[in-house]
């Protein structure tokens, strides 16, 4: 694995496929500095709140405004945490390898309360890429974060023959700019039904899937080509699956409902002094012949 200071942005990931041959299965560039001019977050940690929020939110009592395009908060802003230099403050060659990376959010980056020192903690252990994210606050305020790396388990020029599973009955239903309208529906009998596995074909999702438990596989992916396969599992409440019409990926974004500020009956995203922010995921990569 490589990680870049910028973004926290996992530029490489290297598995083995059926034939020896050596992937990288997350997109990205060679040059590190393409991806300053990057603005699809490849690779990056993104926040202070992943996914989408509609243009403000109202936290005790208070209205807090964030920068928008029509109406929409992405990614944490203008310049999320995707876009920022992080302090490398530990790196371990040992058996399982990791690096630790940490940023400093000041009050009101982006409009967010609070001052936010995040870490991002990284390693492999075994056939496995283990994620972390955590954060304090010294003001009561909202979080939610995730890595967003495009997925590609080989060199084909589109995924249609992923064999794709995703272990949610229920999605939230968006408007057309993808905003939640707060609605919970179930996926059955649509596109959005990946309860068993099957080919991703066609399916055009930037979709948040519900997740009931953190003890089981969330998602899997596997490309029939390479032999690659890859298993999901986290401890949030949602995964938003991301497929890009730009080039062969998908993402698999673990995190809290997009919007939780704005909707009292999602998941909390809140955050108050004193408490830890944490949010782990699992990429489990492996071989089937």
């Amino acid at each position: 694995m490589t990680v870049l200071d910028y973004g926290a942005i996992i530029q490489k990931i290297l598995v083995r496929d059926k034939m020896g041959k050596v992937n990288n299965v997350v997109v990205g560039f060679d040059n590190p500095l393409d991806y300053l001019e990057d603005s699809i977050f490849l690779g990056a940690c993104v926040g202070r709140y992943a996914g989408r929020i509609s243009g403000s939110f109202r936290l005790n009592g208070k209205r807090y405004a964030l920068y928008h395009n029509q109406g929409i908060h992405l990614h944490g802003g203008k310049e999320g945490f995707g876009k920022k230099y992080w302090n490398i403050d530990t790196v371990d060659h040992g058996k399982d390898p990791s690096v630790t990376l940490s940023y400093l959010s000041p009050a009101m980056e982006e409009g967010y309360p609070g001052e936010l020192r995040v870490t991002v903690f990284y390693q492999l252990i075994g056939k496995a890429l283990h994620i972390t994210h955590s954060a304090t606050t010294d003001h009561t305020t909202v979080i939610n974060l995730t890595n967003h790396s495009y997925f590609q388990l080989d060199d084909a020029p589109q995924i249609d023959h992923y064999l794709m599973q995703l272990k949610s009955g229920k999605i939230l239903e968006t408007q057309d700019n993808l905003l939640p309208t707060g609605r919970i529906i179930p996926v059955q009998n649509t596109i959005y039904d990946f309860l068993k596995e099957k080919r991703i074909a066609t399916a055009s999702l930037d979709t948040p899937y519900l997740l009931e438990s953190d003890k089981g596989i969330a998602g899997s992916v596997y490309s029939p080509i390479s032999g690659i396969s890859m298993k999901v599992r986290t401890n949030q409440p949602a995964m938003v699956v991301y497929r890009p019409k730009e080039f062969p990926g998908v993402c698999f974004e673990t995190q809290n409902y997009p919007d939780a500020p704005n909707h009292p009956h999602f998941p909390s995203s809140v955050l108050h002094p004193g408490e830890t922010y944490c949010n782990r995921a699992n990429f489990e990569f492996d071989l089937v012949f």
